[in-house]
């Protein structure tokens, strides 16, 4: 990831449309999945925390960083977040976890299927592993560059790999459905002007409120 994406993604995973929208829609698909009761939970790849500390709410979690500045923006925040990299690099015990998260992180690697089965390593049996990856090959920019993403994904393509891993996939699905319209006229608009950047500045509060909103109806 670009140095300065990393301060920026620091400074907006809290209070950004984005962030707050895709967190509520994650937790929920999680909850309709995990056991009610206290879980083990492990977030790789876990940014800054803007996720993981609501990861609590299903029982004990911890998460993995290879950036050293989100992983002590973490820290400071009081999470348990662990330096590490996938695949090789997880400071976690095997077959001890009941959910391995997995957002965002795929499209990094260059070995989904070693990323993949050290994910599938972790869980304790009847674990499940929730992946989210950016969808579309047709809406790069400049965005995913600076992020360091490797590819985006489609949904056949994402169950193949996942399948190829040995893993059993239980669902796959789109969301961001609603807003999907107008994020792709200013992905294509940018791109015809050559005003191609990151996707993070946030809004002014009103609207700002209005998008998470909107965004988040999808996790009902």
């Amino acid at each position: 990831m670009d140095p300065g994406y990393a301060a920026v993604h620091a400074e907006q995973d809290r209070g950004h449309w984005w962030f707050i929208g895709r967190r509520a829609i994650l937790l929920a698909e999680m909850a309709r999945w995990l056991p009610r009761r206290r879980c083990r939970v492990a977030e790789l790849g876990c940014g800054s925390g803007g996720l993981l500390e609501a990861l609590g709410r299903f029982g004990s979690a911890v998460g993995v960083e290879a950036d050293p500045a989100l992983l002590e923006t973490a820290r400071q925040r009081g999470l348990d977040c662990r330096p590490g990299s996938l695949p090789s690099d997880v400071p976690l015990p095997p077959g001890e976890w009941d959910a391995v998260c997995l957002f965002d992180v795929l499209e990094h690697l260059d070995d989904e299927s070693a990323a993949l089965g050290a994910c599938g390593r972790l869980l304790a049996p009847g674990g499940l592993l929730f992946v989210a990856v950016p969808a579309y090959a047709w809406l790069w920019s400049r965005h995913d560059e600076l992020l360091g993403h490797r590819r985006r994904y489609t949904s056949p393509r994402l169950r193949r790999v996942v399948e190829a891993a040995g893993l059993l996939v239980e669902r796959v699905s789109y969301f961001n459905a609603l807003l999907a319209a107008p994020i792709i006229a200013v992905r294509l608009l940018r791109r015809a002007l050559r005003r191609d950047g990151h996707d993070l500045s946030r809004p002014p509060a009103p609207l700002n409120r209005l998008l998470a909103a909107v965004f988040s109806v999808e996790a009902r």
